[in-house]
């Protein structure tokens, strides 16, 4: 939700377009670090923030076990959904859904913190994940991939900047005081 979460949602960001990269476009090697490149820039911006004095974006203990349980849910969904696909031989399916069980696992996170810029997130990646579905390979891989990727990018610039304000925030009302 704060600087952190931009971290993470960054680096995943980085982990969609590598993926699109090389199951959609066949890339291989070292090339498939560029995207990595955006998520890096984003990581530098989050590391500012999170060096920054004063207090930040802090979730709530239910906010807590929120994050928890539905990363636990998205880490078990996606090991299934990896397999299910392939044995059904669909891999050209992986990338929607992917992205429909990462777009899940925010909407547990918004509920717990009353939040609705995840419940926005959540739903613009399974949109991703219903363009990717809906839309014939290898057209709609590509899109889901790559639309999930600017989701969780655009999402972490929006939390570092969240975070940031709520950090001066912070500071200002303590200087008040």
């Amino acid at each position: 939700m704060g600087a952190w979460g931009a971290l993470i949602m960054s680096f995943f960001g980085g982990v969609f377009v590598s993926l699109t990269m090389h199951w959609q476009w066949n890339v291989s090697g070292v090339r498939l670090i560029l995207p990595f490149a955006v998520s890096a820039l984003i990581a530098v911006f989050a590391a500012l923030t999170i060096r920054r004095p004063g207090v930040g974006v802090m979730p709530s203990k239910q906010g807590e076990k929120a994050i928890m349980w539905s990363s636990i849910g998205e880490g078990i969904g996606l090991f299934l959904v990896t397999n299910v696909v392939n044995n059904l031989h669909y891999p050209q399916l992986l990338l929607p859904a992917m992205a429909m069980v990462v777009g899940l696992h925010f909407l547990p996170i918004a509920y717990a913190e009353k939040f609705r810029p995840f419940y926005s997130l959540g739903f613009a990646l399974t949109l991703s994940a219903i363009v990717g579905f809906v839309i014939d390979a290898p057209l709609g891989g590509k899109m889901a991939g790559l639309m999930a990727a600017v989701c969780l990018w655009i999402a972490s610039l929006i939390a570092i900047r969240r975070d940031w304000r709520a950090k001066q925030a912070s500071l200002t009302f303590t200087k008040d005081r």
